[in-house]
């Protein structure tokens, strides 16, 4: 009977070990976009927290500016696009702290990243072709641990 238990032991861990990348669940709330979505309502709102550095995910973007921060390993939000959309904007608003956005697009390949700049610390990802699916959102700060109240917004 050991020998039964030892032989199923090692598949259970690589499922068990599997299940956080296979689920990976919003901390904070969902949008759901379709065109002519109403702006005032495509509003979540979350905190920054966490140590994970966020250039884990990835170290540059599509247009190889650097994915920098720091937040949790699970996404803060998801972003379902009901439809492509040529041009979309996400806004963080922390009331001018420094923030971080790291979208990971439907593909797990596509990745947008920016951060505050001097003008506004607030982080903002303006970009064209979004393609219709789910994408997963990361806010992050530029300080490991640092807990920022913000709300992100769909424009």
């Amino acid at each position: 009977m050991p020998l039964l238990n030892r032989r199923y032991w090692f598949p259970l861990l690589i499922i068990l070990g599997a299940v956080p990348a296979i689920a990976q669940e919003a901390n904070f709330g969902q949008l759901k976009l379709a065109s002519g979505f109403d702006k005032i309502t495509a509003v979540v709102s979350g905190y920054t927290s966490g140590s994970y550095s966020l250039s884990s995910i990835a170290n540059t973007d599509r247009y190889r500016r650097p994915c920098v921060g720091y937040g949790a390993p699970n996404p803060d939000h998801i972003l379902v696009l009901e439809n492509d959309f040529p041009k979309l904007a996400l806004q963080v608003d922390s009331g001018g702290k420094d923030t971080t956005l790291v979208i990971r697009g439907p593909d797990k390949n596509t990745i947008r990243c920016n951060f505050g700049t001097n003008d506004s610390q607030d982080a903002r990802i303006e970009d064209s072709d979004w393609k219709a699916g789910r994408y997963e959102i990361w806010v992050g700060s530029m300080k490991s641990g640092q807990r920022l109240n913000y709300r992100l917004s769909a424009q």
